[in-house]
Order: structure tokens, then C-alpha cells, then sequence
């Protein structure tokens, strides 16, 4: 599978969300050619405010792979992970994580983002972590406008 084969999964799994009235963020995990997870944001669904969509795909690859450990194992995540996912996918040993959209893009869509850019963060706290940014950057961009025309899209 290549690299946009795999953030459209993400894409697609965003539209879905925001359709379903959650925010507009889908990340898929890959191993390969193998598909391991992809989820949206359901934080208003569960109530839970850590399940952003990278969250909810460690949680289900690491469900369907019967470990913890994600080694070896690239994310793709429309939107830069904020610090609690980036530690998240640290802890998981995702080894690379690539993102569309940026934090920035996310804080001009109205979303309250701790500003801190994940490669920064990854490096600050010397994580092996690599971490990708600007593939598919303009589709990922638009879910937010997707997202502020939907139906379901509350007021910030």
C-alpha cells in the first residue's frame, strides 16, 4: 500500500465521521499492504475526550494485533497529532506517523490546540518517533471546511 493509498483511508474514515456529527480527524494505522486499523473522532459520541481518532486507531490495531507493541507500523493521521496522541503513538512504538493537516490548520477551523508541533515534541522528549508532515495537505485542509458546512457541526 502506498503512502496515499493510506491517508485516503483516513480521509475517508474523517468524512464518515463527520457525517456520523464528530469532528472532522481519521487516522489509519498500516503495516505494509496490510490495513491494521482506521477510525474517526468520537469524543462527542463516547463522551471521552481522548478518543481522537489516532487514540481510537492504536486502540483497534492494537486489538486486532493482540499487543501493545506497534513496531514497525506507520500512521497516517489527517490532521497533526496533538501532544497526547503524539505520546500515545510514542508509547504504542508506531515507528512513523505522517500527517495532512497542520495544528494551525485545526486552531483557524476553531479547535483548541495546545501549539506545539509534534515533530518538536517528538524530538524534545527523544523519541525515535519519525514523523512526516504535508501529505495530502490540501484534501486533509478541506475536511475542515467539510466539517463547518455539515448539519452537524456545533458552534466552538
Amino acid at each position: 500500500m502506498n503512502e496515499r493509498e493510506g491517508m485516503r483511508l483516513a480521509l475517508e474514515k474523517a468524512k464518515e465521521g463527520i457525517a456520523a456529527g464528530q469532528s472532522p480527524f481519521g487516522a489509519s494505522v498500516i503495516d505494509g499492504d496490510r490495513v491494521v486499523a482506521v477510525a474517526h473522532n468520537t469524543v462527542w459520541r463516547d463522551r471521552d475526550p481522548t478518543a481522537h481518532a489516532e487514540i481510537n486507531a492504536i486502540r483497534q490495531a492494537a486489538a486486532a494485533l493482540g499487543s501493545i507493541d506497534l513496531s514497525g507500523r506507520t500512521m497516517f493521521s489527517t490532521c497533526e497529532p496533538c501532544p497526547m496522541c503524539l505520546a500515545a503513538i510514542h508509547w504504542s512504538k508506531i515507528t512513523r506517523v505522517v500527517f495532512g493537516a497542520t495544528i494551525a490548520d485545526a486552531a483557524a477551523a476553531g479547535f483548541s490546540e495546545l501549539r506545539v508541533p509534534a515533530r518538536e515534541l517528538a524530538k524534545l522528549g527523544g523519541s525515535p518517533l519519525r514523523v512526516e508532515s504535508g501529505l495530502l495537505e490540501e484534501e486533509c485542509r478541506a475536511l475542515f471546511q467539510l466539517w463547518k458546512k455539515s448539519a452537524m457541526s456545533p458552534s466552538y
